[in-house]
């Protein structure tokens, strides 16, 4: 029997890591039990592992106990790692416990998963460096700050790399699970947890959750000129070269500033920030794609429907149906 390991720790933790531990310790019981319905042993023994006897949550309203102490727990084959508070600063002692600990056990042929913010303690450990990581949309910032040798892939639900899982934020960490349970169980298994737990399976993005809102917490202010600029004239025909001469820098020396500040260059910037605005008027308006489409700067529906998928995962008008409440009475657009 595989053995499976729920981290529970206590330092740096957020309302959702209480989630993520019970979530993930339903689903793989309930995967269990459905595996042995099927003739089979249990695949996995469920423990929850931490280094002290309880963890507090939610202001003490909630406690666990962590059913082993890790000092305890020689050899496991699969580690997940509840979610834990976004502005994770850095690898506190109780947690660097758990740190040592995991990546001793991903050395001797463990797998280890993240679930959403819970990223942050992975790419503590170097186990993430030079590799994909996603993570939710509005820690992505932060992240990539503190840890900038991970590629991070805030458009993926899922990533998965030699034996190391990362998903999006908020509840989609379910999503990883489910992925998981096919992986060590199959796909049967999988589809019966999706059904009984209602957690819609195969997804594969998380791009049509994301608010674009810019990073501007780099310290280049010529750049956060640059994109106050871009988000006060999206509407209008904005070449980059005229934008650099206004700021008074070399159009090279320009991208390379702006990718180095924003993670995008100061075309697919000017793009999220018009798909953006496209956004919110699909979802607040009845206004037609073409409407919008001209509104946000875009003349040519092929260009402004292909951008709109790339950042979005979803074409204008199945964003519109999927947002708007009144879609039923636009499906003419």
């Amino acid at each position: 029997m595989k053995h499976l390991t729920i981290l529970v720790p206590n330092i740096q933790t957020a309302n959702s890591t209480i989630a993520c531990i019970v979530g993930a310790y339903q689903i793989f019981t309930g995967a269990n039990s459905y595996w042995e319905k099927k003739g089979n042993k249990p695949l996995f023994k469920i423990e929850t592992a931490g280094v002290a006897e309880e963890s507090a949550f939610i202001n003490g309203l909630l406690t666990i106990k962590p059913q082993i102490n890790i000092s305890a727990l020689k050899k496991t084959d699969l580690v997940l790692i509840p979610s834990l508070n976004p502005e994770f600063k850095q690898a506190m002692e109780d947690n660097m416990v758990l740190i040592n600990w995991f990546r001793e056990q991903y050395k001797n042929g463990a797998e280890v998963a993240s679930m959403c913010t819970g990223a942050f303690m992975l790419a503590s450990s170097g186990l993430l460096d030079k590799r994909s990581c996603s993570i939710h949309w509005n820690s992505a910032d932060n992240f990539r700050s503190l840890f900038p040798e991970v590629q991070l892939k805030t458009e993926k639900l899922i990533t998965d790399e030699n034996g190391i899982y990362t998903n999006g934020g908020g509840y989609s960490f379910l999503n990883l699970l489910l992925y998981l349970v096919e992986k060590y169980y199959d796909r049967e298994t999988a589809i019966y947890c999706s059904k009984i737990f209602q957690v819609e399976i195969d997804r594969q993005t998380q791009s049509a959750f994301t608010i674009f809102t810019g990073q501007k917490s780099h310290g280049d202010e010529v750049i956060i000129k640059a994109q106050q600029y871009i988000e006060d004239n999206f509407n209008e025909k904005i070449s980059v070269e005229d934008l650099s001469r206004k700021l008074a820098i070399g159009r090279r020396n320009f991208d390379r500033r702006f990718i180095k500040a924003t993670g995008n260059t100061p075309i697919e910037y000017l793009q999220r920030v018009k798909i953006e605005s496209a956004k919110k008027a699909f979802e607040t308006t009845r206004k037609t794609i073409n409407e919008v489409m001209y509104e946000v700067g875009y003349s040519d529906v092929k260009a402004f429907r292909e951008v709109f998928r790339k950042i979005t995962g979803l074409s204008p008008l199945d964003y519109k149906n999927k947002y708007n409440k009144d879609a039923d009475s636009m499906l003419s657009d």
